[in-house]
């Protein structure tokens, strides 16, 4: 079975998924956007193992990615 992975809606309508649970993935933003304006948290794409920065104030939503077939 594959990981968890979370889907993450950012403003202006675009997504991404990341490695992690919601609840993960939540407090990893929270962690950044507690730490200061200009913090980003860094959270890993799971196709790529690729480490991307997000700027959590950008975040709308969070919900477990549909797993692939």
């Amino acid at each position: 079975m594959a990981g968890q992975r979370t889907e993450v809606q950012l403003i202006g309508g675009e997504s991404l998924v990341a490695s992690g649970e919601p609840g993960e993935v939540e407090k990893t933003l929270s962690d950044a956007a507690r730490s200061g304006a200009s913090r980003l948290a860094w959270l890993t794409v799971p196709a790529t193992n690729e480490k991307i920065a997000v700027n959590p104030a950008h975040v709308i939503s969070l919900r477990a990615a549909r797993q692939p077939d």
